[in-house]
């Protein structure tokens, strides 16, 4: 053995290295023959970046192209072949960056899971499952159409997408089966039967697991022999003929009964021999009489008769014919034949003989039996149309119908055809002049409800805790309902007597869209009283200068309104305070200016005079005329000085200073100072000489008034109230319509002394006192308006209780749509009614009412006499009983409302059975008794034989006729327990109710606690599905869950206002906020924040800061400090300093001295300068006055100038040096054009006490010089440059309105009845969406919990019978099903379990829809001689027909035809209908799947792929075709053709004639080794040889091959040649 299998492995070697030798000589040759060419060839390098001018497919892309060696070093091109030559450019599509809005990946669904084997090939043994790959296509496609792009462009954006990913395959799961059923009883009880045997699918195969099993089994049987002659012959039955009626010709039988009207005459006479009796007893029969007229069917309706029906009993050869002989079946099994002629003898005879063997009524079958005659359904004929249920006109409205019926005359018996429809319909339209128009219904709403702001805080607000002054924008919400819109539902617009609108409606009524319930609003936010700074006290005068009775006086001080406020000047503080003052004036002369100094008795110099220049003004500083005056002292002249050429020469003095004081008191008084310096010194001699120092300044007493301030200051000003000196002037106003009044407001006017509190009115001037009492208009009183009450809602129709047994309500209600306002009539209090349904007192339902079963009918002996075994009154019947309707409170009701809206109709026959004198009769089993207690014990019920029956020995049979049945006490025990998910957690439902009756997001809880639901499942104590109750359960587990609240963006709150970033004309100031908390689960988002700085806002606003705001202010020159000083004349150069300091300028002048920075560098005055002190007798000039304005505008062709004047002449023969200056005016040096500049809006700005809403935004006003720097805006005033920008302007801030949703909706039915898998829902939808900041719409609109958990109950049949066929006989028999009451889930997993019938009771009778329930059927059991027709295909068993004929021939049916006329034909020439396959109907579609593609396989017309004829199928696992095998032929002499060979041996029909056999006709004879004498033939002594010289060859190839080489001398010289060794590396080329 060992040496065997390395002599064959040794072959296998040698001849393996033959094959590489070959290859390698093969492609050393084709190598050498190549062109030396084939050494180099193209590179490409990668496609660069797409370039182009412009973006889409007009780019282009270049790429290197080179010349390589297979070594991989680079050669020049022409080494190449150029006709070969890669292209190095070619046109793509340049990307950018738009391009992304047009192309996007499209992502294919993932195909199926493919297992890894499949791909590497490798297997193993599953486990847990199968790892897989799935594929998807991605594509680059335009978005706009779809159609696919380059990648590359789909690329340049976002990464391919993967197309591959893993997965998991599960294991295969092969199909599991039970045990097969036991074999059935055997279809004889001797001779050749048929028995089976049935299994069922436990789990069907799933992921590629093996297929199921054949499912029945089929096997003979043969119980015994038969025994003798009998066994040939066999009892067939054949089938029941139609019910008919018997022949009114038949003979009457003593037996029969007599009429009904027969015995009613009877009884009359009966009654008149009897006599008459009491009233209880006549009362007593006549409720019985009716109870028995009801069970009566006498009724044509009901007008059933009973018929009977006969059959065929024959005897049948077991070569299937019948023998036309006179029969006897002994117990169903065997046929005695005998005739009048046979040794057998006589009927009696026969009995007698065979008595052991049977009874006389189980001779044989039943021939006639009793039958319900079938009679169709009768109606009447259509009623004439009703009238349309639309009465009215209007195109709009959907259209009315009218209908019709017919009357219902018989009902369907004995299963007649069924009753056409009753009642029909149509669409209509009223037609007519008169038709009124239809009632149109329109959307009504009420008044809006008031402003309120405080819906739009955020949570962080801090005005939620006070809102008392919110203004700005806000919500007002309103309700909307639906009324029939006429003119006399609405005639309350025009005559509002009683104060009620239209009656609401069904809000169903009203289509289109419905109006908002809510709308955004504005409160007014209140104008704060802005005043001006006070003005300068004015001089001491008369409170009235017209009354100058009192010589007491007061000065006065005022200030303006600059804003007017909100309610008028009432809310500004006081705007005048006085002081008492003595020697009061209403006019006085004004000082203008002093003239110049002119010396006395005309000299040039000396003591002099200045004329004062004055105006007469009133006491507000207005000029009059001086004729006003004519009672003051008139200004005298000024004593003045005019130094001469040798005096001391002083300056002229410096205006007052501010006083230092507003008013005097004991420890501070106002004073005022000027001074003036010395500009020269006198001469020594002759000369007045120079003041000293203390008389170079003067101080002044100023507001020397006492610190007594007194002002009126006022209260607020009341209600409007009814003026009762005026209210008879209003008594004519007509009462029917409400009148708005003048009434009278006042408020508190005091005296108040600053500082001190309230004193007596007289200490005030009465001239400014306020008033107290002004005229008002009282508002409109406004009285409640509500519609009228709404119409009852309707009561539910059935008399069921409501939920959880409590009564069903109906409510009304009725809105308010004006609520009452300024003492108007109040709203009524009930608005909402609700009362108790009364419960009908005839529940509108229909049932179905049976009555007693009536006597059992036989067939009419007349007719059954003559069957063998026949007995007058008993066997077999047909009972029949009345049905009526009821309503559910009992009247009787039409028929024709049951058979609308009761069940199914009970059935009105049943077959009986009347005992015979040899039976048993028993009584009705009796209830079961009762148990102690649930799985304890056991139960029993009983019956009794009656009559005679309790002595006949068979009766006592206790395994016949039981007489007791136990059975253990019911089980019922049941356990719960959770199923499917939780649900979503529900909030509590109810609303927080609101003051003002409008209704926004923050009314209705949205978060917090809420509870989640999990259904609970009920099973007993056998795993079936009940109701929750049976556990005590309510059908949920409830768990508490938290809906998280949405948090706001939370912000810091806003930091102060900046300075104005300039001091002199336009700037901006800034505030901000910081973000402190993100917001979360909904909240309010964040305002845009700055996008550098992600955590703070800013708000910028432009200012403008007066330019005078802050001056400087510089003190009087010092003295001369002299740098050269001439002694003699004390004079020549010298240096002045002087202090300039920066001050808040105010209406009194400078106060408080302020950083320097915050006035204009540009403007600071000299602190130093350098002159030359003048001389004695030298003149001396008074500074220079300011420049005089250059003329606009700058052309630098002007000049200005400045001047001085001599305060001392020079001596005589001396000039004074020039007193007048000019320069050129130059642009942006000395000459500027101003112009207006005008700034950005502001941002929109609101009231401290707004939310958004209407705001102001502003913009600023700006003089600007021609240099570009900001000045006051006087200097553009004073050229009055046009203003033609508004400087102030509403604005809206756009409200954060938080998203509005509806009110959840009522929950949705069940998505089903029953099962498991039950959802509810209930869905909101979006009122209002959010606008601005608000809060945004919650992402769940929608809710769902499970159902309550209901068994699913259905009618099921159960499966069908054996053919039963009168125990063993054969022919046509019956079989029958079951209709059960099964429970399941509902899942569809197809598992259910039989429960008591009582559970399906409310059900329809109907199987899968199905109404037609069908518990039997005909079916035929084949008798000895009928032929059961197959065709055989391979190991595959197709019953084609089962036709049962006498003569024992099978037929085959075909369709015949062309397209337009098909039939089908049987195989003897008759036309049938049935039996022709309908798959193979022409036009159906006839190709085999999966297609016949192996060899010698073809699809047949029953669309199996089979094999042709010398060839047997080969199937799959799955019964496929898997290959198709040659049959192995046998060599069979035959007589019938001496020419053939041989003869293939088929399974065929042994009774078909041999030219006709199934399948294609082919070839049938092949070529074969042997001879018509058994012999080898000739030719195949010639194929041996050549076979034999083949295999000789192969062996000496073989030896050749692997014999070994002879081992070669070693040589020192290795000139020789190598022998080529080839290494086969595992390339094919090899």
């Amino acid at each position: 053995m060992g040496l065997g299998v390395r002599g064959a492995r040794t072959a296998f070697l040698c001849l393996w290295r033959l094959f590489l030798l070959l290859c390698g000589i093969r492609t050393a040759c084709t190598q050498t023959s190549e062109d030396g060419k084939s050494l180099y060839f193209w590179e490409t390098g990668p496609w660069g970046r797409c370039m182009g001018s412009e973006c889409g497919p007009g780019g282009s892309q270049s790429r290197a192209v080179w010349c390589a060696h297979v070594e991989g070093w680079t050669t020049l091109h022409t080494n190449c072949l150029q006709s070969t030559r890669p292209a190095n450019q070619q046109s793509c599509f340049r990307v950018c960056d738009w391009h992304k809005d047009l192309y996007d990946w499209r992502l294919g669904t993932w195909n199926q899971c493919v297992p890894i084997s499949l791909r590497t090939g490798r297997t193993g043994i599953c486990l847990q499952g199968e790892e897989g790959i799935q594929t998807r296509e991605v594509n680059c496609v335009l978005k706009a159409d779809g159609s696919t792009a380059d990648h590359a462009i789909c690329e340049y954006f976002e990464p391919k997408p993967r197309q591959e990913q893993a997965c998991l395959i599960p294991c295969p799961q092969d199909c599991v089966v039970t045990e097969f059923t036991p074999w059935t009883t055997c279809s004889k009880t001797c001779g050749l039967g048929l028995q089976n045997r049935v299994r069922s699918i436990v789990e069907p195969p799933l992921f590629s697991g093996l297929p199921c099993p054949n499912l029945t089994e089929f096997q003979t049987c043969a119980p015994r022999a038969c025994e003798g002659r009998e066994t040939v012959f066999s009892l067939k039955v054949g089938g029941w003929s139609e019910c008919k009626l018997p022949s009114l010709a038949s003979p009457p039988t003593s037996s029969a009964a007599p009429s009904r009207t027969a015995r009613q005459a009877r009884r009359r006479k009966g009654k008149e021999r009897k006599g008459n009796r009491d009233p209880e007893m006549r009362e007593l029969i006549k409720s019985k009489r009716n109870r028995n007229r009801l069970n009566r069917l006498e009724d044509d309706l009901w007008n059933m008769e009973i018929g009977y029906q006969s059959r065929q009993v024959v005897c049948v050869h077991r070569n299937g014919s019948t023998v036309s002989l006179r029969l006897l079946c002994i117990s169903g099994v065997q046929c005695l034949v005998f005739d009048n002629r046979s040794s057998s003898g006589t009927w009696e005879e026969l009995k007698g003989k065979h008595s052991e063997r049977f009874s006389l009524r189980n001779l044989q079958p039943e021939t006639y039996q009793s039958c319900l005659m079938p009679k169709d359904c009768v109606v009447s004929e259509w009623s004439s149309w009703g009238s349309c249920s639309k009465t009215c006109s209007d195109p709009s409205v959907p259209q009315g119908s009218l209908s019709r019926s017919r009357q219902l005359i018989r009902l369907p018996t004995g299963g007649g055809s069924e009753c056409p429809q009753l009642e029909e319909s149509q669409a209509c339209e009223p037609e007519g002049d008169g038709v009124p128009p239809c009632a149109a219904y329109a959307w009504r709403s009420t008044e809006w409800s008031e402003c309120r702001v405080d819906a739009l805080l955020s949570q962080q607000d801090r005005r939620r805790g006070n809102q008392t002054g919110l203004c700005g924008g806000g919500v007002q919400g309103r309700e909307v309902y639906c009324v029939q819109a006429n003119a006399e539902l609405l005639s309350y617009i025009n005559n509002n007597k009683d104060k009620q609108a239209s009656q609401p409606v069904d809000v169903r009524l009203c289509k289109g869209t419905t109006p908002s319930t809510t709308q955004l609003c504005h409160i007014p936010c209140p104008v704060e009283c802005e005043v001006s700074p006070w003005g300068a006290w004015g001089p001491c005068t008369f409170e009235n200068c017209d009354e100058r009775v009192v010589k007491k006086g007061f000065k006065f001080r005022r200030r303006t309104i600059i804003n007017y406020p909100t309610g008028g000047e009432g809310n500004c503080p006081h705007l005048v305070e006085a002081i008492p003052c003595d020697d009061p004036s209403c006019f006085s002369w004004q000082l203008v200016k002093l003239e110049e100094c002119i010396p006395e008795e005309d000299m040039d110099c000396g003591e002099g005079t200045q004329t004062p220049q004055v105006r007469c003004v009133n006491s507000e500083g207005t000029e009059v005329e001086k004729e006003m005056c004519v009672d003051e002292v008139y200004p005298s002249s000024v004593p003045c000085l005019v130094p001469c050429p040798k005096d001391c020469a002083l300056s002229l003095w410096t205006e007052w200073s501010t006083c230092s004081q507003t008013c005097s008191s004991k420890t501070a008084e106002g004073k005022q100072m000027r001074t003036r310096a010395i500009l020269a010194y006198n001469a020594g001699e002759g000369g007045s000489s120079c003041p000293n120092t203390s008389a170079l300044q003067e101080v002044r007493n100023c507001n020397e008034h006492p610190c007594i301030v007194y002002h009126w200051q006022t209260g607020p000003w009341g209600q409007c109230v009814e003026d009762t000196t005026t209210s008879t002037l209003n008594t004519s106003s007509s009462a029917d319509k409400s009148t708005c009044t003048m009434g009278v407001q006042t408020r508190k006017v005091i005296c108040v002394k600053v500082n001190v509190g309230q004193v007596p009115p007289k200490k005030c001037p009465e001239a400014p006192r306020p008033e107290s009492v002004r005229p008002c208009l009282l508002p409109c009183k406004r009285d409640c308006i509500v519609t009228h009450f709404s119409k009852w809602t309707e009561c539910p129709t059935s008399c069921e209780a409501g939920v959880n047994g409590q009564k069903n309500k109906q409510f009304r209600y009725r809105v308010i749509i004006q609520m009452p306002a300024n003492g108007g009539q109040e709203c009524p209090d009930a608005l909402y009614e609700e009362k108790d349904c009364a419960t009908p007192s005839v529940c509108p339902g229909y049932r179905w009412k049976t009555h007693k079963w009536r006597k059992c009918q036989l067939v009419p002996w007349s007719i059954r006499r003559d069957s063998k075994g026949a007995q007058e009154n008993c066997g077999a019947g047909v009972q029949t009983r009345a049905i009526s309707c009821r309503q559910l409170d009992g009247t009787v009701a039409d028929v024709v409302q049951c058979l609308k809206f009761a069940s199914s109709m009970p059935v009105m026959s049943q077959p009986c059975q009347l005992p015979c004198r040899d039976d048993c009769q028993l009584t009705n089993w009796s209830k079961f008794s009762p148990c102690t207690s649930d799985c304890v014990g056991v139960r029993t019920r009983r019956r009794a034989l009656m009559g005679k029956s309790k002595k006949k020995d068979k009766c006592k049979n206790s395994q016949m006729y039981p007489l007791s049945e136990t059975q253990y006490c019911p089980c019922d025990k049941y356990s719960a327990q959770p199923v499917g998910n939780w649900s979503d957690c529900i909030l509590p439902e109810g609303r927080v109710e609101n003051a003002a009756g409008m209704k926004v997001q923050g009314d209705v809880k949205e978060c917090g606690q809420g509870y989640r639901y999990q259904a609970m499942v009920c099973y007993d104590q056998d795993n079936r599905l009940v109701a929750t109750s049976r556990c005590n359960s309510h059908g949920y587990i409830e768990e508490a869950c938290i809906v998280p609240c949405p948090s706001d963006c939370k912000l810091s709150e806003w930091s102060n206002w900046s300075r104005c970033s300039k001091s002199c004309g336009s700037g901006v100031k800034v505030r901000s906020k910081w973000l402190r908390e993100k917001p979360y689960n909904g909240g309010r988002p964040c305002p845009k924040l700055d996008h550098l700085n992600q955590a703070q806002m800013y708000e910028v606003v432009p200012c403008v800061s007066d330019c005078s705001q802050y001056i400087w202010v510089a003190e009087p020159w010092s003295v001369w400090k002299v740098s050269n000083v001439d002694l003699k004349e004390n004079c020549g150069e010298g240096i002045q300093t002087r202090r300039v300091r920066c001050m808040l300028n105010t209406v009194d002048g400078p106060s408080d001295a302020v950083e320097d920075y915050l006035c204009d560098p540009e403007e600071i005055p000299q602190g130093t300068r350098e002159s030359r002190l003048p001389c004695p007798e030298d003149c001396v000039l008074s500074d220079w006055s300011p420049w005089t304005l250059c003329d606009l505008p700058c052309s630098g062709r002007g000049d200005r100038e400045r001047t001085a004047f001599a305060l001392r002449l020079p001596k005589e023969g001396e000039d004074c040096p020039v007193s007048m200056q000019t320069e050129p005016c130059l642009l942006n040096r000395n000459c500027f054009h101003y112009s207006y500049n005008i700034t950005d809006w502001s941002t929109c700005q609101l009231s401290a006490s707004a939310v958004c809403g209407i705001g102001l935004k502003t913009r600023m006003l700006d003089c600007v010089r021609s240099d570009g720097k900001s000045v006051d805006l006087k200097y553009c005033e004073e050229l009055r440059l046009e203003k033609k920008w508004q400087m102030n302007a509403s604005c809206t801030v756009e409200c954060p309105v938080n998203c509005q949703l509806s009110d959840w909706s009522a929950w949705s039915d069940c998505s089903q009845t029953c099962g498991l898998e039950g959802k509810m829902w209930r869905r909101r939808t979006v009122v209002e969406a959010s606008q601005g900041d608000g809060r945004p719409c919650s992402s769940q609109m929608e809710h769902w919990k499970p159902c309550p958990v209901r068994p699913c109950y259905r009618w099921q049949y159960g499966p069908w019978s054996e053919c039963r066929v009168e125990e063993v006989v054969c022919g046509v028999g019956l079989r029958f099903r079951n209709l059960s009451c099964f429970v399941s889930d509902g899942s569809g997993d197809g598992k259910s379990s039989i429960v008591e019938e009582e559970l399906c009771a409310g059900l329809e009778q109907a199987v899968d829809g199905d109404k037609n329930i069908v518990l039997e059927e005909t079916c035929t059991l084949p008798c000895p001689g009928n032929r059961l027709c197959l065709k055989v295909y391979g190991r595959r068993m197709y019953i084609y027909s089962i036709d049962f004929h006498l003569d024992g021939e099978c037929y085959e049916y075909q369709w015949m035809g062309n397209p337009q006329l098909i039939w089908c034909q049987r195989s003897d020439g008759i036309n049938v209908t049935g039996g022709c396959p309908p798959a193979l109907l022409p036009g159906t579609d006839q190709s085999c799947d999966p297609p016949c593609d192996k060899p010698q396989s073809f699809c047949s017309e029953e669309g199996v792929c089979m094999c042709e004829e010398g060839y047997t199928e080969v199937l799959t696992t799955e019964g496929m075709l898997e290959q198709c095998t040659p049959i192995p032929v046998l060599e069979i002499p035959t007589a019938v053709d001496k020419k053939a060979d041989v003869k293939t041996s088929r399974a065929i029909n042994p009774t078909l004639p041999t030219t006709v056999q199934p399948g294609r006709t082919g070839r049938t004879w092949y070529l074969q080794p042997f001879g018509p004498d058994g012999k080898l033939k000739t030719w195949v002594y010639g194929v041996a040889a050549g076979v034999f010289v083949l295999l000789v060859f192969i062996v000496s190839m073989i030896y050749l091959a692997c014999k070994k080489p002879k081992k070669p001398q070693r040589r020192q010289n290795n000139n020789r040649l190598k022998p080529l060794t080839l290494a086969y590396d595992g390339d094919v080329d090899m």
